[in-house]
């Protein structure tokens, strides 16, 4: 772990630039073990952004919110190995016990690939994330976008 996070910022002018830097990420071979966690308020870009990164691995099937079911997962074939993903939205979680009848301990234990929506609702039961990606939205609908790495697979997605 970082004992002091490396901060990169950027602006996002429009969709394209999230898109573009989401597909860069895509391509960074530290991205599938890592655990992104995305910050801002509702209507920020999390969901957008995060299905953007999982078509730039290779996801064809529908990417949805996973909002009321919590995860979604996917697997994608790269080469001759398998990539597990899972996507989080921890908007609605409210019960802890939840994280261990759902099996979330085993996912965050496991190889692969987690992308977090509103981690704070889960604070305390996830693990150290590799990078944080904070979006605030501006009032031209732009994005200023703060990514913090916080381990050696954090460092080597902001490379």
């Amino acid at each position: 772990m970082n004992e002091t996070p490396i901060v990169k910022t950027l602006h996002w002018p429009d969709e394209l630039a999230s898109a573009a830097y989401a597909q860069r990420l895509a391509l960074c071979p530290a991205l599938s073990q890592a655990l992104v966690c995305l910050h801002g308020e509702l209507g920020a870009g999390k969901t957008t952004f995060t299905r953007y990164v999982l078509q730039g691995l290779g996801v064809t099937d529908r990417i949805k919110s996973p909002t009321y079911a919590v995860v979604e997962p996917y697997e994608v074939r790269q080469g001759d190995r398998v990539l597990s993903i899972w996507h989080f939205d921890f908007y609605r979680f409210n019960d802890p016990q939840e994280w261990e009848d759902a099996g979330f301990r085993d996912i965050f234990a496991s190889t692969g690939l987690k992308m977090c929506e509103w981690p704070q609702k889960a604070l305390g039961m996830l693990p150290t994330p590799d990078l944080d990606i904070h979006l605030s939205v501006n009032t031209d609908g732009s994005r200023d976008v703060r990514l913090c790495a916080h381990t050696e697979i954090g460092n080597d997605l902001l490379a």
